[in-house]
């Protein structure tokens, strides 16, 4: 405790934790009674200012006797009310455009935040997050058990006025709903749910020790814009994932088509263990490994939504795989097909190779773009193709045979084709679709897509502008912008 002689106790924090234990506020220059109607008052005046968006903070003091012990808030005398501090958090337009970005690739966002409800609102309305969602305060979650805040989380866009625990139990809301979250914070009593967090992010500039040791990243420069590069990053790798999946599953499943039409059409195999060996290290080495490297080539949100999890995979990753398939099987089936007809067995095995190299290798350039990582590895194995099948020796020793331009030209069109075919099968069938819902839409059937969301809580750090008045000045109190700028404050209340 604290050991006070004759001294006087300031206390500043939530103007209704503060309201509650005053009773008696400045007017003037004399010292009043503070009862209910005078509070209702303040409380006005209070809830007009956190309407502006700003934080806004009450003072009040006392006199304690000499001895008196101050183990905790519990051990105060009725206190006085002085006034109030009203902190400007301007939103940086930056943060703005961040936030719709991070809206437009499907992210959930939702402010978790000790404020008062109605300056959390006004923020969240500045920031483009409310978007029609509730507002829920601490003493709302402490009335609701786990079940009904399942019930309610997902349509919540702030949370106001909550304890360090209520953030954790947020979190875990959140995930019981199977949301992947990520939670920011830089203060220490946002650690527990940083650490709760599926992904817990820490801005570090002004953060406490407690925060970053919590979080799995740390944003050094405490830029939500920093948030939106990560979620680009991430979003990346699951493209990468699906692109290399669907390379070695598609390709290895055209494979093994190829081989059981060609063994269905003729007495055995089109390919021998080694010619299947030279496919796989064509095809599934550096292609798919540039395809897992390579940069995103649209970073607009639209392009994140669709390179999502929830986007890229399951429906969308078997798509991408039968078609690889259905393309690499009949481009080296038909390849193989045509030169058994005309030309030696040998001579078949090798333009069925060439054909099957050369479909997978132009669908990775396809799925690549124009990545000079993917577009450097597809040659590279192109001409380790051309020096395996032209140089004598090494081509015997694979059961293959030089070819001449006849040879090349049948591969080359045949893996042309199928590659051709991998591109416009897809699309025509998604335009058929679209022509179906449209009809279904023209005849009234409503279809309801929903889209999956991560969830995840922001912070703003900004500068403060800082106002002060008297409680006895109501021209000050309706109009603080009015009131002198007296020094800025980066952290008000803890």
């Amino acid at each position: 405790g604290v050991q006070a002689r004759g001294a006087t106790v300031v206390v500043k924090g939530a103007p209704e934790a503060v309201l509650a234990r005053c009773t008696a506020w400045q007017q003037a220059r004399s010292v009043v009674p503070f009862g209910p109607e005078e509070a209702r008052q303040v409380e006005d005046h209070v809830h007009r200012l956190a309407r502006r968006g700003l934080r806004v903070l009450a003072v009040a003091d006392a006199d304690v006797a000499e001895g008196a012990r101050l183990q905790d808030t519990g051990d105060l005398p009725d206190l006085v009310l002085r006034g109030f501090v009203a902190l400007a958090d301007p939103v940086r337009p930056s943060a703005v455009d961040a936030v719709a970005t991070l809206q437009g690739a499907g992210v959930h966002l939702a402010m978790i935040t000790g404020d008062h409800p109605s300056t959390a609102e006004a923020v969240a309305a500045e920031l483009g997050m409310l978007n029609g969602g509730r507002v829920l305060t601490g003493a709302d979650l402490e009335a609701l058990d786990d079940d009904e805040l399942d019930g309610v989380i997902a349509d919540a866009a702030v949370f106001a006025r909550v304890t360090p625990r209520q953030k954790v139990r947020i979190v875990e809301g959140y995930q019981r709903i199977g949301k992947a979250v990520a939670m920011t914070g830089d203060g220490a009593n946002d650690a527990a749910a940083i650490r709760l967090a599926d992904a817990g992010i820490a801005l570090g500039g002004g953060g406490t020790d407690a925060a970053r040791a919590a979080a799995d990243v740390i944003v050094v420069d405490d830029r939500i814009e920093t948030i939106v590069d990560a979620v680009i990053e991430g979003r990346a790798m699951w493209e990468s994932v699906r692109g290399a999946v669907a390379i070695l599953v598609g390709g290895n499943l055209g494979e093994l088509g190829f081989t059981l039409a060609g063994t269905a059409l003729g007495a055995s195999a089109p390919l021998n263990p080694r010619q299947l060996l030279l496919v796989n290290l064509l095809t599934d080495m550096a292609p798919a490994l540039a395809i897992a490297l390579r940069e995103p080539a649209d970073r607009s949100p639209e392009a994140l939504l669709h390179a999502g999890p929830d986007a890229s995979l399951g429906l969308a990753l078997t798509r991408d795989i039968l078609v690889r398939a259905g393309a690499t099987a009949s481009g080296a089936t038909g390849a193989w097909a045509f030169a058994r007809l005309t030309g030696t067995p040998t001579r078949a095995r090798t333009v069925g190779l060439v054909a099957l190299v050369g479909t997978q290798l132009g669908q990775t350039v396809v799925a690549g773009g124009p990545s000079p990582m993917v577009l450097g590895a597809t040659a590279l194995s192109t001409a380790v193709l051309v020096a395996v099948v032209q140089t004598p020796g090494i081509s015997q020793f694979f059961g293959c045979r030089p070819m001449g331009p006849v040879g090349w030209a049948t591969a080359a069109s045949a893996a042309t084709a199928a590659t051709a075919g991998s591109i416009v099968v897809p699309w025509a069938a998604e335009r058929a679709g679209t022509a179906v819902i449209d009809g279904a839409r023209r005849a009234g059937d409503a279809t309801a897509r929903t889209a999956h969301t991560v969830g995840t809580t922001v912070a703003l750090p900004t500068m403060r502008r800082l106002w002060w008045w008297r409680s006895s000045s109501p021209d000050l109190a309706d109009d603080p912008g009015s009131g002198p700028d007296v020094g800025t404050d980066p952290d008000p209340g803890g």
